[in-house]
């Protein structure tokens, strides 16, 4: 079966979930990501089994994308969706990031591999937008915007991963006010391709003389055709021959063959690395938002397999063979796919609405709790991707592990989500290290208390409904508590060691309690709506999810939290453990 975009579940999330900001309506909302899930369901999700057969043929540097993915990308573009959060003085619609979110959700449900396209050009968007000079943003934000051209991030060097310190790729100064940029860069995204005549790149290099390590790190926008129509000194070396994402282009790009790539230089020299965090916090939230997509994508082929496929008889059934749907642990892989999916959507909801708040009376408030959630959006949704494709193959049974079906490739693609833009355990550092001190603590407390509030207005519903939801979100809430103050106590000992051992299971802790509050939150209003007389079935079933992820999956939290905070003492022994 082919994605369909759950729009209905979508509207419902962001009013009841993240809650719509003033500027948009739930009608507005739908409207728009009506015509966004015809696109994405009508458009890109029929091309995507082929584009993974079919891959990017490299020959003499020239990138040929899949039958079908130019087309698309015109529709995509005609339509207005590249720039919906962009600024409208440069061809932007100004829409909320909310809505945007719900939006890369759909296209990456539909197809990773074309997704990936816009999510780069949407980032570079962002850093040209907030750092580069009226120049360049006159020559260069509406044609990115528009979708005229697409953009590229160029971080990694063969000998540079995670660790840009160790960049070598060097640029020097051309006395005309631009720059001669010399190195090479590999697993560079759509970084050659036929769907534009133009691709900017935006390229981390070090000047002369420049700082030591991170600090002496600048960023430059490196066009591969020039203002006066010329090639620039850059080419497409090769391309990776990938586990997934086969019809997305992943390239080595090599600068300055003949002398050096005309660059220039956006925000000031050696601080290029605060202008690429900009593009890379705006891309993560978008990769924990592929996540999402690709786990709904997963649920979806998995359930209506599910419902086809007769082995077995369930108890209490008539029939010889009844669908697998109807046996008890099919369904609890099943819920557990639902489960996860829509949680780790309300995550990703809430922090787009928190970039939304930043820019009204909230304001930084608002922007520090988007930097604490975004962490815990990019790798708790990607993590979660990872699982419920890997479930999706397991409901097909052997039919899964075999490509006819689609469900491996989508556990294929989801495999790179938790790597690139920061690997998980980088988020889980940074949600440790950098997000729970914000403001001496407040924002983390702030958003724990959040998450209670949404306890009690469940205790205030006896209905029966909810099981036991509203005990088990308040014992996973207090695990939380108890592992942020640890976590806390450790940084300020300056024992970073020990909190560090901790993160990863601290993330998931975080990812769990708040994605459970999104779905009791979800579920409060559901019945509120029952009460009101509503006959969506639809809302049954929200309060069904949440008491399954409740009783089933957040339970886990207690076991992370005596990780979190007994389980350090292994890089103590791990030299002892790893040596044989």
């Amino acid at each position: 079966m082919s994605y369909r975009a759950p729009v209905s579940e979508m509207v419902f999330a962001l009013a009841e979930v993240a809650g719509l900001g003033p500027d948009l309506s739930a009608e507005d909302a739908e409207a728009v990501l009506t015509e966004a899930g015809r696109l994405a369901g009508g458009v890109i999700a029929p091309l995507n089994r082929a584009g993974d057969r079919h891959g990017t043929p490299f020959s003499d540097g020239t990138v040929t994308t899949p039958p079908g993915w130019r087309e698309a990308y015109r529709t995509f573009t005609a339509g207005g969706w590249n720039g919906l959060t962009a600024d409208p003085d440069f061809g932007g619609q100004g829409l909320p990031h909310l809505l945007s979110a719900a939006c890369t959700e759909m296209w990456n449900g539909a197809s990773i591999a074309f997704g990936l396209c816009p999510l780069l050009t949407a980032g570079g968007i962002e850093a040209l937008a907030v750092h580069g000079s009226d120049d360049l943003k006159a020559r260069y934000l509406d044609k990115l915007i528009s979708g005229e051209w697409t953009a590229t991030m160029n971080l990694t060097e063969p000998q540079a991963g995670s660790d840009l310190a160790l960049l070598r790729t060097r640029a020097e100064p051309a006395g005309d006010g631009s720059y001669r940029i010399v190195g090479s860069k590999i697993y560079i995204t759509y970084g050659e391709h036929d769907l534009t005549d133009n691709i900017v790149h935006l390229v981390l290099a070090r000047l002369k003389d420049a700082p030591a390590g991170t600090r002496g790190i600048s960023l430059f926008l490196v066009p591969k055709v020039l203002p006066d129509g010329s090639r620039n000194d850059l080419r497409c070396s090769g391309i990776e021959h990938k586990l997934g994402i086969h019809a997305s282009p992943t390239c080595s790009m090599a600068f300055g063959d003949a002398g050096g790539a005309t660059g220039w230089l956006i925000g000031q020299e050696n601080k290029g690395l605060a202008c690429m965090f900009t593009m890379m916090n705006a891309a993560r939230l978008n990769v924990g938002l592929q996540g999402v997509g690709v786990a709904e994508a997963a649920t979806q082929r998995a359930l209506a397999y599910a419902r086809e496929r007769r082995q077995g008889k369930a108890p209490g059934s008539a029939e010889a063979a009844s669908p697998i749907v109807a046996h008890a642990d099919v369904q609890r892989m099943l819920l557990t796919m639902k489960g996860y999916t829509a949680a780790a959507r309300g995550i990703c909801y809430l922090t787009a609405a928190a970039l939304d708040a930043a820019q009204g009376p909230e304001g930084q408030a608002a922007l520090d709790r988007a930097s604490l959630l975004t962490p815990v959006a990019k790798a708790f949704s990607t993590d979660i991707a990872n699982e419920v494709t890997s479930l999706g193959v397991q409901v097909h049974g052997g039919m899964g592990f075999v490509e006819e079906t689609g469900a491996a490739q989508l556990m294929r693609d989801a495999r790179i989500l938790g790597i690139y833009e920061g690997t998980n355990g980088i988020q889980a550092i940074d949600l440790t290290a950098r997000k729970l001190p914000l403001n001496g603590g407040a924002t983390v407390a702030a958003q724990i208390a959040s998450m209670r509030k949404v306890a009690e207005a469940l205790l205030k519903d006896a209905d029966p409904a909810f099981g036991h939801t509203a005990a088990r979100l308040r014992a996973g809430i207090e695990s939380l508590d108890r592992a942020t103050s640890h976590q806390r106590v450790l940084l300020a000992s300056n024992r970073p060691d020990g909190a560090l051992s901790g993160a990863t299971p601290y993330l998931r802790l975080f990812g769990l309690a708040q994605g459970a509050a999104c779905l009791a939150k979800a579920a409060v209003a559901s019945r509120a709506a029952l009460k009101a007389g509503a006959t969506d079935p639809a809302h049954g079933a929200r309060i069904a999810l949440a008491r399954f992820f409740a009783e089933n999956l957040l339970p886990a939290a207690s076991g992370l939290e005596q990780s979190v905070v007994e389980g350090g003492g292994f890089v103590d022994d791990a030299g002892l453990s790893l040596a044989s």
